[in-house]
């Protein structure tokens, strides 16, 4: 798995001209998922993003934890994060995992960080969305389920 963490001030996700869910201060997941990908992908990542010291403590110092700060969580499916751009001009989605398998594990995903008490939202599995994310900071992290060295 493979996910885009951004801290936010605010977060929405708009299907049809229709905002379906918002957040306040928190993350912005992009969550893409490959063919590799697994159950155990799912519970390392929800940890190490609900675990990351990236928000400020008392002294301005990033050193707190999304679950010390009550921050929120919007999690949206985005397969072009397995997008390979290596070769030619049009991205190359073949290591992504698609279809009904991907929905079930990005479910999952979801439901493990529902697991945490913080307020969760999502966006629309396969929809074509408009996202709308006032970056903190900015802070931008990239996260890998498995080790890409």
């Amino acid at each position: 798995m493979r996910a885009v963490i951004q801290r936010v001030l605010n977060s929405s996700v708009t299907v049809e001209g229709k905002v379906i869910s918002s957040i306040g201060t928190g993350f912005n997941i992009l969550l893409g998922i490959s063919k590799e990908d697994t159950i155990e992908d799912a519970k390392y990542l929800r940890d190490k993003i609900l675990n990351l010291r990236v928000f400020e403590d008392e002294e301005g110092k990033m050193n707190k934890s999304l679950m010390e700060v009550s921050g929120e969580i919007l999690i949206v499916s985005q397969f072009t994060l397995y997008g390979d751009c290596r070769k030619g001009r049009r991205p190359n989605f073949m290591n992504a995992l698609s279809g009904e398998e991907a929905e079930k594990l990005y479910e999952h995903f979801v439901s493990l960080c529902k697991e945490c008490d913080l307020k969760v939202e999502t966006g629309v599995f396969g929809a074509d969305m408009k996202v709308s994310i006032e970056n903190d900071g900015p802070v931008t992290l990239i996260l890998e389920s498995k080790k890409t060295f």
